[in-house]
C-alpha cells in the first residue's frame, strides 16, 4: 500500500463513505476501522459524567428535535471528544506500519492535517435532497428523513470548509461511477495493477 499506511476518509452521514471505503480497502488490501465502532466501544467503557459529549444522544433522545444548527454543534463536540481516540488508533498503525482505512462522520480535517504519515480525503454532498434520497435507499423502513438530511448537509458543508482551510482534499460524492478513482487521485494512490 504506497508509502502511507493510514488513510482517513471523512465526510458527513449519507455522503457515500462506506460505498468508497470498502472498495478502496479491497483495492489496497487494507482493513477498515469505522469511527462508529470506536464510539460504541468508548460508550461501553465510560459514563456520561466521564465523556458527556459521547453520551449526549443516548442521554438526551429529545435532542433529535433541536434546531439543525444546534445538532451540528453537538456533532462537532462529539468529533472533538473523539480526537484522542483517533490519534491513538492512527499512532498504533503508524508505529506498527499496519495499513488501515479509518472512516467516519466524526473525523475532523484538522486532526487529519496534523498527523504525519497519514493521507486524508473528505467526501462532500451539498445537495440536501440527494442526501435524503441516499438515506431512503439505505434505510427504507425509516421513511423520508429530510431533517436528518439538512443536518448532514450543514455538517458536511462545515467539514468541507474545515478541510479546505486545513489543506485536506475534498472530493464531491457525485458522480458515483468514478468517485473511487477521484478519491484515489486525491489521496495520490497508485492506479490499481492490471
Amino acid at each position: 500500500m504506497n508509502d502511507a499506511p493510514v488513510i482517513l476518509l471523512g465526510g458527513a452521514s449519507g455522503t457515500g463513505k462506506s460505498q468508497v471505503s470498502y472498495p478502496l480497502a479491497r483495492r489496497l488490501a487494507s482493513p477498515i476501522v469505522e469511527i462508529d465502532d470506536i464510539v460504541e466501544a468508548l460508550q461501553a467503557m465510560t459514563t456520561p459524567e466521564q465523556l458527556p459529549a459521547l453520551h449526549y444522544w443516548r442521554a438526551n433522545p429529545e435532542a433529535a428535535h433541536l434546531p439543525p444548527e444546534r445538532i451540528v454543534e453537538m456533532q462537532i463536540s462529539v468529533a472533538r471528544a473523539l480526537v484522542p481516540a483517533v490519534r491513538a488508533v492512527v499512532a498504533n498503525h503508524l508505529e506498527t506500519m499496519t495499513p488501515v482505512i479509518v472512516e467516519g462522520d466524526y473525523l475532523l480535517p484538522s486532526t487529519a492535517a496534523e498527523l504525519d504519515g497519514v493521507r486524508a480525503v473528505f467526501l462532500h454532498e451539498g445537495d440536501e435532497e440527494q442526501i435524503a434520497e441516499n438515506y431512503l435507499l439505505r434505510e427504507p423502513a425509516a421513511g423520508a428523513q429530510h431533517g436528518r438530511a439538512m443536518v448532514s448537509r450543514l455538517y458536511g458543508d462545515w467539514l468541507a470548509a474545515q478541510a479546505e482551510a486545513a489543506g485536506v482534499p475534498v472530493v464531491p460524492a457525485r458522480p458515483w461511477d468514478d468517485v473511487l478513482e477521484r478519491v484515489a487521485r486525491a489521496l495520490d494512490l497508485a492506479p490499481p495493477s492490471a
